[in-house]
This record gives C-alpha cells, structure tokens and sequence, in this order.
C-alpha cells in the first residue's frame, strides 16, 4: 500500500548554505497525521473554545505544521485556556503585550541598550557595581550615532555611565548589580544559539532575542539568566512574531523548567532531576546503573545537557521542536491555565500541582497514565524529559554497560545527534513510565 512519505520541515527553517553538518531533519509534514492549519482552525467553536482533546491526538499522531505551531504552543504551555473565547484571548494577548512593554521600559531605563536593536557581549558593570572601561562595552554602545540616547552626562567617559544608571531611585541594589551583570553572559550565549539558522543573520532577531532574556532575568530575579536560557527562548522568537508573546510564551515554559536553573551555594537546580533519572535508572535497567555506579557515573551529570536544553542538541532544530510539541501534547494538564493564573498558588511555581478532578479527555497520554495510576496527588511527578533520558539510556544499553570511563559514556551519548527520531523517543518514553509506574507501585 503507498504511503505519503510527507514533506520534510527543514524548508520552514533555512540554514545556512556554509553549515553542511547540519544532520537532516527527519520530521516529516504528513497529510492526515500533521495538525494542519485547516484542522486547526475547524477545532474552534464559533465563540473560541478550542476541543483540545481531538487537539492532542492530532499532535501525539503528527506533530503541528510549522506555520501554526506558534499558535498552538500557545495553549500547549498554558498561556491561554482551550475553554476561552477568542474575546477573552485577545484581551488576555493585549494586557500581557502591555505588560511586557511596561517591564521592557523598566529594564530600558536602567540600562537603554534594552530596546535598542543593539547587545553586548563584554561586562558592563564590576560585582562592587562600578562601571567597567571595557573598549568592547564602548564600542557597542556606539555613542557617536547615539549619544544622548544611550548615555548620561556629557563627560568624556559618557559610555561607562551607562553602567552606573540605575532604575531612577538613587543608587543600585544588589537586584539591579545582580541583573546588569548577567547581560554580557546572555550576550555571549546569544550570538553563539542556532548560528547555523539564516533566521539569526539578522541583528535585530539577536537584538530581540538579547532583549527577552533581559527582560526575564529581571522578572524573575529567582533564577536570573542562566546558560541553556537562551537555546529554549530561540523557537519562541521565529515561531512567534511579536515579542510580547514570544516573552509570555517563553515565561510559561520556563515555570515546567526554571526548578533546572536555580541554583544555590549547595547545589544546582537540576540535580533533583538527575537524581530521579538515576532512580528511574535503577528500576528499569539495574545492570546499566550499577555499571555507570561503577565508573563513578551515579550522580548522572553526563545527562544535564539533554534535560536542561531539552534535547535541543542532540536533534536537529525542526525535529526539537517536534519533540518539544510531542512532550507538552503527552503531558497536557487542562488545568494549566486557571493554575499559572491564580497567583496565590502558582506564581513563578515549578510545575503543575496535581490533585484537582478533571477530564481525563482533555488531558495528554503521559498526564492520563499518571491519574490512571493513582499517581494525581503526587506532590513532585515525574516529568517526561526524565524518561526520554532514561529510553536513550535504555536504547544505548549494550554499548554504556561496555564503557570503560565516563569519557566513554559522554562519546557513546555525544554520537547519537542527528540520529535520534522524537516520535520513537516519546514512544520509549511512554513504555519506561508505565514500566517504571507498575514496578514502582508493586515495591
């Protein structure tokens, strides 16, 4: 029988000619299986409410075409509620857009490259919060073309006021000295995120992605700006045109990840994280943990890459994305929104609560196996990511149990990009769980 090979994505995200290494995506835009903007549209009622139930399925079968998949992120990460109106949805969009901009200005007032097409990639600030005389820092600002925008005072040293600007109430704090210190580093992340990509030739796509990241560093001052940061926002600033929405969009996802990030004297976000994946490890693949126990291996540190970027390099960038998508269908909670609204319990929070009645139509596979299981009332469940770790552990079994040193084990996990497909790693995924839920509730 012949079947629509579909056409590939790598069209919808051009690269450079020069990168030839780029792997190929294998992210296929199939008739029938990919939600297509026609399906899309026809999943809304008259008034605006979406059937996300049908939704998900369309997704878990084919991922989203790239021409909607902004959109429909939207609702993936829980900016809007799939039982909105499209009137309620536009105002939600314009008091957010109003929000940002009032965040942006904030931010522009104590340093004015925000906002101004421009970045920097040089320290601007010393940690006593003096300003530094870097000829870098000077040269970006670039004061002949804008003098009385960009400094204050009209001494000779004008530039390295910049640094000492502050938010118009005298001297900075340590939140302000904190934040300004970040920029450069978001700076460097920056002009180095998706470089093969011909969407960041553009200086005003680095400037607007600098911008965002600035603006959330501020925001959430918690975690600030951390590397890794800048490979999760890139999607939102091509998929989404305005950059208030790309900002919101970006915000959800960081409050499923932000957990990753923080980081204290003792410890790194993220740790958590690998250490549910050594335990998931553990009851899945006993011989594989006790080996990488072994080498030295049992903190898991060689897969912080994979869950702090979400395999954004171990795939090619459309095929990320698919991934991206697959994971939040699997995962839908329908209570997302009222949760990450209501303040009193979910502001800047780590992730969903569970324990609220819902229906287990509108929520993905993955979320459905953990109500099935009795698992609702879990105070910390397990994300997916930690299970698309443990599959690709899991697939390269054989050859991590032959490993010598964890040098080995870092080649063996460095070789599989560009070879992974994300449908099959969510499908291992979606067995390690069950797998690892009917052994856990049987111990």
């Amino acid at each position: 029988m012949w079947r629509d090979p579909g056409t590939p994505a790598d069209s919808y995200y051009q690269v450079r000619p020069e990168c030839t290494d780029v792997p190929e995506s294998k992210f296929r835009i199939k008739a029938g299986k990919t939600l297509s903007s026609r399906k899309w549209k026809a999943s809304f009622s008259p008034e605006g409410y979406l059937d996300i139930g049908k939704t998900l399925r369309r997704i878990q079968r084919g991922g989203i075409h790239p021409s909607i998949r902004g959109e429909v992120w939207e609702f993936l990460l829980g900016c809007y509620d799939p039982k909105s109106t499209f009137e309620e949805r536009e105002q939600i969009r314009q008091r957010r857009r109003i929000s940002y901009a009032h965040l942006k200005e904030d931010c522009h007032q104590m340093f004015p490259l925000v906002g101004s097409g421009k970045l920097v990639t040089a320290p601007i600030i010393t940690e006593d919060g003096e300003p530094t005389q870097d000829p870098i820092v000077l040269q970006q600002i670039n004061l002949e073309k804008e003098p009385a925008a960009l400094t204050v005072g009209n001494d000779a040293s004008g530039g390295s006021q910049m640094g000492k600007q502050s938010n118009g109430h005298g001297a900075m704090d340590k939140r302000e000295i904190q934040w300004k210190l970040t920029l450069h580093q978001i700076g460097l992340d920056v002009v180095r995120t998706d470089r093969t990509l011909v969407f960041y030739e553009k200086q005003e796509h680095l400037s607007k992605l600098w911008d965002i990241l600035a603006v959330y560093a501020w925001f959430d001052a918690d975690v600030g700006y951390c590397q890794g940061m800048s490979d999760l926002c890139s999607p939102m600033i091509m998929l989404l045109e305005d950059e208030a929405d790309a900002f919101w969009c970006f915000e959800r996802m960081m409050r499923r990840l932000r957990g990753n990030f923080r980081c204290t004297e003792r410890s790194v976000g993220v740790e958590a994280q690998l250490g549910n994946l050594a335990s998931v490890t553990q009851v899945i693949d006993p011989k594989l943990h006790q080996h990488l126990e072994t080498l030295g291996g049992g903190d898991y540190l060689f897969a912080i890459r994979m869950l702090m970027v979400l395999f954004r390099r171990e795939f090619s960038f459309p095929d990320s994305l698919y991934l991206w998508e697959m994971m939040w269908a699997l995962e839908y909670d329908p209570d997302l929104f009222s949760m990450y609204e209501d303040h009193e319990s979910a502001e800047k929070s780590e992730g969903p609560s569970r324990g609220k009645a819902k229906s287990k139509r509108h929520c993905g596979k993955f979320e459905r196996e953990n109500l099935k299981n009795g698992r609702k009332n879990a105070s910390t469940p397990l994300p997916i990511s930690v299970f698309l770790v443990a599959s690709v552990l899991k697939d390269k079994s054989s050859k991590l149990t032959e490993a010598r040193g964890l040098d080995d084990v870092v080649k063996i996990l460095n070789d599989v990009t560009g070879s992974l497909d994300a449908k099959k790693a969510c499908t291992g995924a979606m067995k390690l769980h069950k797998k690892y839920l009917k052994k856990a509730k049987n111990t």
